[in-house]
């Protein structure tokens, strides 16, 4: 009989026994169907039990399994008990939404839902790259943006769930004749310049797709300008260079602007929620959840036949899929 058991067997085994579901359980600990099988047939072997019949049509708790269930419950209770009191159980997750009324925003009302008990305290923020710097900082817990822009020393200290590949648009200024059209090609945009955030240090993985997309196409990025703070200032910014806007499809609405998707290919903004390596928090996991069934009621993660995504972005969100 092992001395040590590690925590994670006994939150397969407990996931398992409330789902009696393989497939259910593993979506629920977001692991691989495979690797919680594996975790199951470990800990039958170190307790020497067998704890589950599989059948072809369904998982029943064997006499040895309903006898050790409720001491792994009470187990991971105080285990939950130990990290509450580490991290404070009435704090608050703080979550970066970058901006309002966006993916982000309906992810993060969809966990309040799921977990009314937990504080999650919006930031409406800019930009992966600064986002990042504050979560390893510890003044942030999560953001939403595109992973792969950061520099790999930053990748390895944070965890990441792919959410979303956002088609992109192009946010129009009035009276620019490209709002005749319902649907940009991008090719339409040659000759245009675009503004992708260039100069401001806390959006560099946005301003570097805008680069990769628009390689060869003869689309320019705006130069750098001062970041225009607020809603009314980027209004009235945009109204006064009459400069066309790289966004994604959810942006919100912006008077005097008509915000029309790119076609031909359509080009995709790799969302990912980003966290640091090791949180545990009830908010966190009420996001992952939230994350994950709305990606999978929405075929947020379906990837278009005519998408456009650097090899990189794909690689990463493939894999953490």
């Amino acid at each position: 009989m092992p001395q040590d058991l590690e925590p994670r067997l006994l939150r397969a085994f407990a996931a398992v026994a409330d789902e009696l579901h393989f497939t259910r359980a593993a979506a629920r600990l977001y692991v691989a169907q495979q690797a919680l099988s594996r975790d199951i047939r470990r800990l039958e072997r170190e307790l020497g039990v067998e704890l589950f019949v599989r059948t072809t049509r369904q998982v029943t708790l064997t006499a040895d399994g309903e006898r050790l269930l409720p001491y792994a419950r009470r187990v991971l209770a105080a285990q939950d008990e130990l990290v509450r009191a580490a991290a404070g159980d009435e704090r608050p997750l703080l979550v970066d939404l970058n901006t309002a009324g966006m993916t982000s925003g309906r992810i993060l009302a969809r966990a309040r839902e799921l977990a009314p008990e937990c504080e999650l305290m919006a930031r409406f923020e800019s930009g992966l790259t600064w986002a990042a710097a504050e979560i390893l900082a510890g003044r942030l817990d999560a953001s939403f943006g595109r992973f792969a822009g950061l520099e790999p020393a930053v990748q390895a200290l944070l965890s990441q769930q792919p959410v979303r590949f956002e088609p992109m648009a192009v946010l129009l200024p009035h009276g620019h004749p490209l709002t005749e059209l319902d649907r940009v090609p991008l090719n339409a945009l040659a000759g245009e310049t675009v503004y992708a955030g260039a100069g401001n240090s806390r959006t560099l993985e946005w301003t570097e797709l805008a680069r990769l997309l628009f390689a060869g196409r003869g689309i320019s990025i705006a130069p750098p300008a001062p970041v225009a703070i607020g809603r009314e200032e980027f209004e009235r910014i945009m109204a006064k260079t009459s400069t066309p806007v790289l966004a994604v499809i959810d942006f919100p609405d912006m008077p005097g602007a008509a915000l029309r998707p790119i076609i031909d290919p359509v080009p995709l903004s790799p969302l990912s929620l980003v966290w640091r390596k090791g949180l545990r928090h009830p908010g966190l996991d009420a996001l992952r959840r939230s994350a994950a069934e709305l990606a999978a009621q929405e075929g947020w993660l379906d990837r278009p036949s005519a998408g456009w995504l650097p090899e990189r972005d794909m690689s990463l969100m493939c894999d953490n899929k």
